[in-house]
């Protein structure tokens, strides 16, 4: 095991991070930009490094500034949480280069899917079923032809992009050129790569993901989550098991179908580490979309039915041992459910900067479950809102025996959760806990669309 891991990160990742490493026995480094010192996670680790102006470019996406403070501290790995420089194959070789361990997947199995374009052709070649699509990056002169072939409405993707970046709906060819202008424009100005390609576009599909662990010997599912409630093509409220194969009734079938088409996707890169595979799922098919190379926000609801530290396994995993568990092993326990609390108006989803001045959550914010409800959070009351990174306050999860005994602890836990100073999309998720839709699982991308036209509660 490793006896010092420097954390890439901050907010509530770095904060889950440090306790898992703590757990192992393993001290920690935390970085931090102007920003961020005084921040929470500086807290939790056993040291700390500046990085440099509040910019993310300037700190926390500076690879050579982080793998000077690794090098400075004595730190063996480098544990990137997510965003940041969590999927960057150059990140992780460089690493390498200079003796320390990345936690997460090999460089090679990183640049297999980095680009989505291609990822589908070879998701294609290992029988994993994909979204129907261009065979490659498209460009403005092969676009309508493209288009004709696959038919509209499609979807217009940036090939490297990531959150929702860079993708616009276009229902005829005079929209498709705009699409392709305007997502092309977004990529280069967010991933540095203008490539995109064209999928079919389904209106109201539901989101299912499986969450896939290896050790490059080994390669195991740990079950299926539902991420269907988004807004911007970003998820804000995510469970698991999915609720897709569960109501109205049981699809055992279809739900082991997905099971293996994760398992088959992680093993077509050689994929090792805590990675994500993630599905449209369009009546009764499946459809690969892509490979997250990073642990995602939501793995707390699948460690809340599994009974498995997602985040301690992948420590292990990078100190070079074996996974102590078979899938045989691998057991669903009850129903978890998670909100993403984020300082944005809970209306318009605009970002709310500003200072904290009540931050009282329902149970401690020690990423430990209390009665069924656990929080993992990276701010406090006095700490600021900075327009400079993402608005994710804090996660809240439920776990109850039932999807409908997790509802209702969600919905005493979402009452007892309080911010002020910020605005925040507590009162959307409160509806959300309170919507027949939600309590019946008939979720798409599109619910919170029809969440607006119920008559509330």
């Amino acid at each position: 095991m490793f006896h010092k891991l420097l954390i890439a990160n901050r907010g509530e990742i770095a904060c889950r991070v440090a306790r898992a490493a703590r757990a192992l026995g393993v001290r920690t480094v935390a970085v931090y930009s102007d920003a961020d010192e005084r921040s929470l996670h500086l807290e939790q680790c056993d040291e700390a490094v500046r990085l440099g102006p509040a910019p993310a470019r300037e700190s926390y996406l500076d690879a050579e500034k982080v793998l000077a403070a690794a090098k400075s501290t004595g730190a063996e790995a480098i544990h990137p949480g997510y965003g940041f420089l969590s999927e960057q194959a150059d990140f992780a070789q460089a690493c390498a280069a200079a003796g320390l361990v990345f936690v997460g997947p090999p460089p090679g199995a990183m640049r297999a899917i980095k680009d989505k374009s291609q990822a589908r052709a070879v998701m294609r070649g290992a029988g994993v079923p994909v979204v129907p699509g261009s065979e490659g990056h498209v460009t403005p002169e092969l676009a309508a032809d493209e288009a004709r072939a696959l038919g509209f409405p499609l979807l217009v993707k940036a090939a490297g992009g990531g959150g929702g970046i860079g993708m616009q709906v276009a229902n005829d060819e005079p929209e498709l050129l705009k699409a392709l202008r305007a997502c092309s424009d977004r990529a280069r100005a967010s991933f540095g790569k203008d490539a995109v390609y064209l999928e079919r576009y389904f209106p109201a599909p539901r989101h299912v993901e499986v969450q896939v662990l290896g050790d490059g010997r080994l390669t195991l599912h740990l079950g299926a989550r539902e991420c269907s409630i988004q807004r911007r093509h970003q998820k804000i409220l995510e469970e698991a098991p999915a609720a897709a194969f569960e109501l109205p009734s049981p699809r055992p079938r279809l739900r082991d179908e997905l099971l293996q088409a994760g398992l088959a996707a992680a093993r077509a890169v050689g994929y090792a580490n805590a990675g994500t595979c993630e599905f449209l799922l369009v009546g009764d098919q499946v459809y690969f979309i892509e490979l997250n190379a990073r642990l995602q926000v939501e793995h707390p609801v699948t460690e809340a039915v599994t009974g498995l530290d997602l985040v301690q396994l992948q420590i292990r995993i990078a100190a070079g041992e074996h996974l102590p568990i078979g899938q045989g092993d691998v057991k669903t326990r009850g129903h978890a459910i998670e909100c993403r609390v984020n300082a944005e108006d809970p209306v318009r989803f605009f970002p709310s900067p500003g200072k904290i001045v009540r931050f009282e959550t329902p149970v401690p914010a020690d990423g430990r479950f209390h009665d069924g409800v656990r929080v993992d959070a990276g701010y406090r009351a006095g700490d600021t809102v900075t327009p400079f990174y993402d608005s994710l306050l804090a996660k809240l999860v439920v776990h109850g025996p039932t999807r409908a005994e997790a509802i209702a602890r969600l919905g005493a836990a979402l009452d007892a959760f309080a911010v002020e100073g910020v605005k925040t999309n507590l009162p959307l998720h409160r509806r959300i806990a309170a919507s027949p839709f939600f309590a019946r699982g008939e979720l798409d991308t599109r619910f919170l669309e029809r969440l607006t036209q119920e008559v509330p509660p």
